[in-house]
């Protein structure tokens, strides 16, 4: 009997779990636990880290899970690396649902990065305002450069004293973000550089929309590597291949 388990996380998550509910298949949608209030979703929940590849692989023995489905974020990146351990050692297919990265047009001002590390160090000497579009759990780097303001936008209000850096400002605030908004966020706080990661998709791109209309520099962190695995960027394909065990012969 089909049982799915769905580590989500992402608006593609949102979607296929939709998909999921709608063809009446069971399925079990994961959260890491790292928003104070995610999004509900119409499928059974849980929230939290299963311990690690090995406490996965128990978790889909336990559960008689007969299939996998990993629509984390594509810098999620030790998750995705334990599905794909755990998916190995207990014998469980396993579908990666990837949105595709962004790809430079003319106009932009990107700079390709392969660190957090990296896209710090690449910030002027100078004092200047950065929006870090990175997420809380990736502000360390920036700590080492407590000369520039930067802005944060979260989704929780982050705890009086929990950041690293020195000088922020942080406003909240839940994708999908438009061009618009997001220039007007750019124009509002005087920004003159962003730091982005190539996380693809249509939900948060439009800082990237912006950045590019207002001639801005975009420090772009490329992704983390990860162990091969069949993927696919299409909620549909994903549904194919639940029902047919392979992808349309159209798939990525």
């Amino acid at each position: 009997m089909t049982h799915v388990l769905l580590l989500g996380g992402t608006s593609g998550a949102s979607e296929l779990a939709q998909a999921l509910h709608q063809a009446g298949v069971r399925a079990c949608f994961s959260y890491a636990g790292v928003t104070q209030q995610p999004l509900a979703q119409p499928l059974p929940t849980r929230s939290g880290g299963f311990g690690g590849a090995q406490g996965l692989a128990d978790f889909i023995r336990a559960q008689g899970i007969s299939h996998v489905l990993d629509a984390t974020h594509p810098f999620a990146a030790q998750m995705s690396r334990n599905a794909c351990a755990a998916c190995e050692a207990t014998g469980t297919p396993l579908l990666a649902l990837e949105r595709a990265p962004w790809q430079a047009q003319p106009g932009d001002r990107w700079t390709d990065v392969a660190s957090m590390a990296d896209a710090a160090s690449a910030l002027p000497q100078a004092a200047s305002r950065v929006f870090l579009a990175v997420g809380r759990k990736q502000l360390d780097a920036f700590a080492a450069y407590p000369q520039h303001h930067y802005l944060l936008r979260l989704v929780d209000e982050p705890q009086a004293g929990s950041l690293p850096l020195p000088r922020h400002t942080v406003v909240l605030g839940r994708g999908p973000f438009s061009m618009a908004d997001d220039m007007a966020l750019l124009q509002q706080h005087g920004i003159a550089w962003l730091v982005a990661k190539n996380a693809g998709g249509s939900a948060t791109r439009g800082k990237i929309d912006a950045a590019r209309a207002l001639g801005l520099p975009v420090l772009m962190v490329q992704r983390p590597a990860l162990p091969l695995r069949p993927r696919t960027d299409s909620v549909a394909a994903v549904m194919h291949w639940l029902r047919h065990g392979a992808l349309p012969s159209t798939a990525p």
